[in-house]
C-alpha cells in the first residue's frame, strides 16, 4: 500500500516546523469507536513507511487470539494539528488503516469497508459525497440530563456556556482542516448541531470521528458534557445525523437533470429507489444501538415511516429543494442515521443500497408529503407504505436476512456486527429498568 510522497514530505516537514512532539494515529472498532497508539516524531517516518504493530484480538469486531499480530498504517494525507493539544506539547494525528501481519487490507477495518465499496462506485464512473449534519446535547455532566441551556430551534440565546462552546468547537475544527457549513441551536434544550461541510465520502467518515471527539473534548475542557446519545432523555427530541447524499461523474452532478420538475435525474430516483428498498436491512448500520430505536417513535420529527418526500420533514428521505445555478444542490437527503452510529460503516451501507436500485433500476414510489402518523395500520398496508425497523431486535433480524448488507460490509464486518449486536440486545432485555420498577411494583 503507496503512500502519497508529496503527503508524507508534508507530515515530516509539517512536524518538525512546528515542533510536534507526539502524533496519534487514530482508527475505529466496528463500532465507530475511537482507537490510538501515540508515537514520537522520532518514529513517524518509520511508521509513516512500515507502519506500527498493535494486538488486534483487543480490540472489539477485530481478530481472534491467535491472529492478534496487526498493523496499523497511517494515511499521510489525514496529517493535522491537534489545537486543543498545544499547552505543553504540540500533538498531531494521523487516520490510519489496518492490516494483517502480512501487510494486507484487513477486512475487518471499518475505513477499509468504506474504501471497497467507493472502489466499487469509482469503476462505475462515480464518486461518492456526503455531508453530514451532527445533532448533540451540551449536558453539566455525564451523570444527569440537565441540558446547560433551555433554547429552541435556531435561538439566539444570550452568551452563555453552551453558545461559547459551539462556537469555539466550530473554530477549532476549521484549525483542524475541517469546513463548517452551518450551526445552530437545536429543538430540545441543550440540542445544538454543527453541519459539515459536504465533501468525498472517505474524508468525511474521518471528519465525522475527528468531530466527535472535538465536540467532546472542548466541552470537557470547560467542565460541561456533550452526548451523542440518540435520546438521552424523554419527552424531547433525539439526536439524529441527517446525510445528504450525492453521486458525481467527474466534476458533474450525477443526480441533476435540469429538465425534470424536482431536477432529480433517472439515477437520483434510481438511488432514492435502492435506499427505500433496503432501508430496513441498513437500520442496523445506520441505527446501532438499543438506544437509537427510542427516536424512531412517531412525534418528534425523527423518520418512522419509510417515505420520500420533498417539502415533509417526516420522511426517511427528503429531497431538499434545488438552488437555481447550482446544480451541485441537488442532493438526497436520508435522515435515519444518529450521530453515535460508526460514520464508515453507515456511508458504505447507503451507497451500496443506493447503487444497488440504479443497477436492477427499481421504481420509485409517488413522495409522501402529508402526515402519516394520523393513517391506520391498515391504510399503510394498503399504500405499501412499511415502517423502519422499532427495535434493535427487529434491525438485527432484518440485517441478518440481508445479501446486500453482507456484500457491503464484508463477511468478518457483517458476522461481527450481528454478533455484538445480538449480545447487546440480550443483555438489555434481561434489566428491569426504572419504568417498570415505578410502574409495576407498587400494583403487582
Amino acid at each position: 500500500m503507496s503512500q502519497d510522497t508529496a503527503a508524507v514530505d508534508y507530515a515530516l516537514h509539517t512536524a518538525k516546523e512546528h515542533d510536534v512532539r507526539f502524533i496519534r494515529l487514530w482508527f475505529t472498532d466496528i463500532l465507530g469507536n475511537l482507537k490510538e497508539v501515540a508515537i514520537t516524531r522520532d518514529e513517524l517516518e518509520d511508521v509513516l513507511a512500515r507502519g506500527a504493530a498493535f494486538d488486534g484480538s483487543s480490540i472489539e469486531g477485530f481478530a481472534r487470539a491467535d491472529e492478534a499480530d496487526m498493523i496499523i498504517k497511517p494515511d499521510a494525507t489525514t496529517f493535522r494539528i491537534l489545537p486543543w493539544r498545544t499547552r505543553e506539547s504540540t500533538v498531531a494525528r494521523l487516520f490510519c488503516n489496518v492490516l494483517t501481519a502480512a501487510g494486507q487490507p484487513f477486512e475487518g477495518d471499518p475505513r477499509y469497508v468504506l474504501k471497497r465499496n467507493l472502489e466499487q462506485a469509482a469503476r462505475l464512473g462515480y464518486t461518492f459525497y456526503v455531508g453530514p449534519e451532527l445533532e448533540f446535547f451540551y449536558f453539566r455532566s455525564a451523570h444527569a440530563a440537565e441540558p446547560l441551556d433551555h433554547g429552541d430551534y435556531f435561538d439566539q440565546t444570550p452568551a452563555d456556556l453552551a453558545d461559547d462552546l459551539r462556537r469555539e468547537t466550530v473554530l477549532t475544527l476549521v484549525d483542524t482542516g475541517i469546513p463548517v457549513k452551518y450551526s445552530h441551536h437545536e429543538g430540545a434544550p441543550g440540542q445544538h448541531e454543527i453541519d459539515l461541510q459536504y465533501t468525498d465520502a472517505l474524508t468525511m467518515a474521518d471528519n465525522v470521528m475527528a468531530a466527535r471527539l472535538t465536540i467532546k473534548e472542548v466541552a470537557q475542557r470547560h467542565g460541561a458534557y456533550a452526548t451523542f446519545m440518540p435520546k438521552p432523555a424523554p419527552g424531547i427530541n433525539g439526536s439524529g445525523m441527517h446525510v445528504n447524499l450525492s453521486l458525481f461523474q467527474g466534476d458533474r452532478n450525477a443526480f441533476y437533470d435540469p429538465d425534470d420538475e424536482l431536477k432529480l435525474s433517472e439515477l437520483a430516483r434510481g438511488f432514492i429507489a435502492g435506499l427505500l428498498r433496503h432501508a430496513p436491512e441498513v437500520t442496523l448500520v445506520t441505527n446501532q444501538w438499543v438506544n437509537s430505536y427510542k427516536r424512531l417513535v412517531p412525534g418528534y420529527e425523527a423518520p418512522v415511516h419509510i417515505t420520500w418526500a420533498t417539502i415533509n420533514h417526516s420522511d426517511l428521505i427528503r429531497v431538499p429543494a434545488y438552488k437555481p445555478g447550482r446544480e451541485e444542490s441537488v442532493r438526497v437527503e436520508y435522515r435515519a442515521p444518529d450521530p453515535a452510529c460508526n460514520p464508515y460503516l453507515a456511508f458504505a451501507a447507503l451507497l451500496a443500497a443506493g447503487l444497488e436500485g440504479i443497477a436492477k433500476g427499481y421504481p420509485l414510489p409517488p413522495p409522501v408529503e402529508e402526515d402519516l402518523q394520523r393513517e391506520s395500520e391498515k391504510q399503510l398496508q394498503a399504500r405499501d407504505i412499511h415502517r423502519l425497523p422499532g427495535s434493535l431486535l427487529e434491525a438485527i433480524q432484518q440485517a441478518e436476512r440481508s445479501d446486500l448488507v453482507r456484500r457491503a460490509l464484508g463477511d468478518h464486518t457483517f458476522h461481527s456486527l450481528i454478533r455484538n449486536k445480538t449480545i447487546e440486545w440480550e443483555h438489555y432485555r434481561t434489566q428491569v429498568t426504572d419504568y417498570e420498577t415505578k410502574r409495576y411494583l407498587p400494583v403487582l
